[in-house]
């Protein structure tokens, strides 16, 4: 009899969070496991095809709170909202499960424990507390400093956090980057989380992309193409690939080059107009374009319902009959058909821009495809690129800058796959210019390197395993002691209002 697993995750849209989501839920389905996914909100669409074709099955458990309150207040509403879908859950007498897979937020730990007895295996990307602020940022030192007002909102949520995931059965972390700053940022928690490093379904990148396909017409050009695969977050540092890009057809080597000088950029990720941060970067990037006098398009997959007359921005800055005129396009949730033609010919290389991202599926998404990948020298992406000798369990001293062995003809992976350099866009286009002038020999030798690395670590069946390991791990430990469910939603209330009556008097503080 197969094992049945839930799986609990905040908000299955589209980014490298719900990638790995899909991914190990796929994976553990391979392995004759039974998978139930519940979120807080399915956008149909805006997220990945396995979830509304029925591959996997999702329970979407709309809740009555918001997002935020007037661009505030997220993580307080993210916890009532998986306490929510927690709830609504645990009512559902009509299926038991096995054991509980949390994903990304820890509110939800101790109520499944207690109010089912079922053991709770989890898996950190990242601590909230260091994103609160903002892009994380490792040397405490050169941490901006919150508002009092704001310690005084973040201590209670932060208290919560460290408690509800020190309740864990199991703790997984993405990297040893993630897992360095766990360990450091949460010291009460003796528990030592396993890396299990986020796994994909190599095979779909192998695809060959499909030229008649109405959404690949959208985007479908014979320019040599860079791409960037990220959502669109501040965070994120998405200018940078505009800078970059900019600054290297600005290079004399490029414009005497018949075929370098039609070099386009897209950046392509997925996009939420509910979401201000999403607006304003979106802005942003646009700013960077027209400051380099470079021509843009906005685009959608057909068939997305989001407007394009309702954007911010204007859609375009010139007259195109289509999008290979652009010198960027900019593409707004992408479907799976897209992503798969950018990550194949005419594409030339792929940018990975975040700084201190805690893993980044994108660098291993262009491995997978065999593209070139410049990503920043910080984070999980130096595991994934760098050479296997740096130390990722000790903090670095400053960002790695190192670039593959064009002349390793061998098998060897222990050197580095990609380009890793630190955020600066003139060191970047630098980078770039060295990737757009490899050989085809080049590119071939560098492709199976990354290729087989790919496969040997961040397969979907080796994450499938290493999660399997772990659930196996939860369940060996038994039944966990149940408590009476009325009290325990006394003691909720409890906390809630305690914080509610925290930011009240925050809020009223600041009006006075």
């Amino acid at each position: 009899m197969s094992m049945r697993v839930a799986f609990l995750h905040p908000d299955l849209g589209i980014g490298g969070a719900e990638r790995l989501v899909v991914d190990t839920a796929l994976g553990l389905q391979n392995l004759g496991y039974t998978v139930d996914i519940y979120t807080s909100h399915h956008d149909r669409d805006r997220c990945f095809e396995e979830t509304r074709d029925g591959t996997l099955n999702v329970y979407n458990i709309s809740p009555p709170f918001p997002r935020h309150i007037l661009g505030k207040f997220h993580i307080l509403l993210a916890h009532l909202r998986q306490l929510h879908l927690t709830w609504n859950l645990i009512q559902n007498q009509k299926i038991t499960y096995d054991v509980f897979f949390v994903d990304q937020l820890s509110t939800c730990v101790p109520f499944l424990r207690k109010l089912t007895g079922t053991r709770v295996v989890f898996y950190c990307h990242f601590p909230d507390k260091l994103l609160a602020n903002g892009v994380f940022i490792e040397d405490p030192a050169k941490r901006p400093k919150p508002s009092l007002l704001k310690q005084v909102y973040r201590y209670p949520m932060d208290w919560w956090e460290e408690l509800t995931t020190r309740q864990s059965d199991v703790i997984l972390s993405n990297s040893r980057f993630s897992r360095r700053v766990f360990k450091a940022s949460f010291p009460s928690i003796r528990t030592v989380p396993r890396v299990v490093y986020p796994g994909i379904n190599i095979q779909a990148y192998e695809a060959k992309a499909n030229l008649g396909d109405a959404d690949v017409k959208l985007i479908a050009s014979s320019r040599p193409t860079i791409v960037s695969l990220n959502r669109f977050e501040q965070k994120k540092n998405l200018a940078l690939a505009g800078h970059a890009f900019a600054k290297l057809r600005q290079r004399e080597e490029v414009k005497a080059n018949t075929d370098l000088e039609r070099l386009r950029l897209v950046i392509a990720g997925g996009y939420d107009p509910r979401l201000k941060d999403n607006l304003q970067t979106l802005s942003s990037i646009i700013d960077v374009i027209k400051y380099y006098k470079l021509t843009y398009k906005i685009v959608t997959p057909s068939s997305s319902t989001l407007f394009l007359d309702n954007l911010p921005v204007p859609v375009t800055n010139s007259t195109f009959s289509g999008s290979d005129d652009a010198d960027v396009v900019l593409l707004l949730s992408f479907s799976t058909s897209q992503r798969t033609y950018l990550l194949s010919s005419p594409s030339i290389a792929l940018l990975y821009t975040p700084t201190n991202e805690h893993f980044g599926i994108g660098p291993v998404e262009g491995m997978c495809a065999g593209l070139p990948v410049l990503a920043v020298g910080e984070g999980g992406p130096v595991e994934s690129l760098g050479p296997t000798s740096i130390n990722a369990d000790s903090p670095l001293s400053s960002p790695v800058d190192c670039s593959p062995d064009l002349n390793n003809e061998d098998k060897d992976l222990r050197g580095a796959v990609g380009w890793l350099k630190p955020a600066d866009s003139d060191i970047w286009a630098s980078a770039l210019y060295e990737i757009v002038s490899l050989s085809q020999k080049e590119r071939t030798q560098l492709a199976e390197r990354a290729k087989e690395r790919a496969r040997r670590t961040f397969g979907m069946d080796v994450m499938a395993h290493g999660v399997e390991g772990a659930l196996k791990e939860a369940i060996s430990k038994g039944l966990c002691g149940r408590i009476d469910p009325e009290g325990i939603m006394w003691l909720i209330l409890g906390i809630l209002g305690t914080v509610l009556g925290i930011v009240y008097s925050g809020v009223f503080f600041l009006k006075d």
